[in-house]
């Protein structure tokens, strides 16, 4: 960890740079060492996913403000950067960012049409709803989604079973044709295949020579405690396939917490109410509550509580995404007030009142005019 440079030191900006500056200078690097711009050029690859990582963190809301608090400690447990393995987990991961493909966009303008031209697959989303009790604790879930994948029938060729896909006679398989202007050479789509190199005569029956079918797919997933409203996670390859073995497309989840019956969610923290009796509020008193994760933990009510005050218990509310503690559980207090007192409360009430009275002229005698004025309009 102590020989891995800064995020914002390998991009070469300041760490105030907004989102769109983080961007500009990612796409400068990369196409400076862009694999097939450098053949063979170990150290040009290596500083191409040195920028990747750099870039995966930094364009990453979350994990941004975790690696600005932690430096590279807060990254253990995330894969690092982006955990890309090779160039073309770089390429599936940000395709779109140039363009799409592999490399796509702005690559091909600058290394032309060496490589594949196969068009990597569509995201996918999916929307999950989640229980406040879910976030508290963390849950594992398994959703099912409908993506295309290889058809059974053909086994992906798209040809009816007996028969095979033949080479596209215009432009020999290669997928492009090139049209010469004068001592420009300029590379197009080919039209008959529309860039599959191939042509299907018999097509399968069972996807119309798609070479795909819809079908569900369970996807299991692990939200970690404390995840927020609107959060989105993204699960790569989880997506609808690419052409011709090129890169799936990714799944993104969009999470959505409901609303609880009791618990408010503030940040970190979570916001109940509890209705005592004037006789706890005015004397004080300890009552159990129930916590979100379904523990009892004891409230001190203090002698003397107002309506609507706000007590703290610590740590009993949500845990924080860094993993480093919880927020708190907030308590405000509503007073009951009978709506039919009894014969017997209004007698103790009228009491009350009295002597509640009779302390307070002792304590006016005391007081100026102005006083006197400010206690009745507070």
């Amino acid at each position: 960890m102590a020989n891995k440079r800064d995020y914002y030191e390998i991009l070469g900006v300041d760490q105030s740079a907004g989102d769109e500056e983080i961007k500009k200078a990612y796409r400068k690097i990369a196409l400076e060492n862009h694999p097939d711009r450098n053949p063979d050029d170990a150290a040009a690859e290596a500083r191409f996913k040195e920028a990747a990582d750099a870039y995966a963190i930094l364009s990453d809301k979350e994990k941004r403000a975790r690696y600005d608090q932690y430096g590279h400690a807060g990254m253990e447990g995330m894969g690092g950067g982006g955990g890309f393995s090779n160039v073309d987990d770089i390429f599936a991961h940000f395709g779109d960012l140039f363009g799409g493909g592999r490399g796509g966009g702005i690559f091909e303008q600058f290394f032309g049409g060496g490589r594949s031209r196969s068009r990597r697959g569509s995201s996918l989303r999916v929307d999950l709803q989640l229980s406040l009790e879910d976030v508290a604790q963390g849950v594992k879930k398994t959703i099912e989604i409908s993506r295309s994948e290889a058809c059974n029938n053909c086994s992906g060729s798209g040809a009816k079973p007996g028969t095979q896909p033949k080479s596209c006679s215009t432009c020999g398989g290669h997928g492009e044709v090139i049209n010469n202007q004068g001592f420009l050479s300029i590379r197009q789509t080919c039209p008959s295949c529309r860039g599959q190199g191939t042509i299907i005569d018999s097509p399968c029956p069972n996807c119309r020579g798609r070479g795909v079918t819809p079908k569900k797919a369970p996807i299991n997933i692990t939200i970690p405690a404390g995840i927020e409203e609107g959060h989105v996670e993204r699960i790569v390859g989880q997506g609808e396939p690419g052409d011709k073995g090129a890169p799936p497309g990714d799944l993104v989840v969009v999470i959505h917490v409901e609303p609880h019956q009791i618990f408010t969610r503030h940040g970190d923290d979570l916001l109940a109410q509890i209705t005592t009796r004037y006789r706890q509020a005015v004397l004080g008193d300890s009552v159990e509550l129930p916590t979100i994760t379904g523990e009892t933990v004891v409230l001190k009510i203090p002698a003397g509580t107002q309506p609507g005050d706000r007590l703290r218990i610590r740590n009993h509310g949500l845990p924080r995404m860094d993993g480093y503690g919880k927020g708190n559980l907030v308590v405000q207090v509503q007073v009951t007030v009978p709506k039919k007192p009894s014969s017997e409360q209004q007698e103790l009430l009228l009491k009350l009142d009295e002597i509640e009275q009779a302390s307070q002229k002792k304590t006016n005698k005391k007081k100026g005019i102005f006083e006197k004025v400010k206690d009745i309009f507070q």
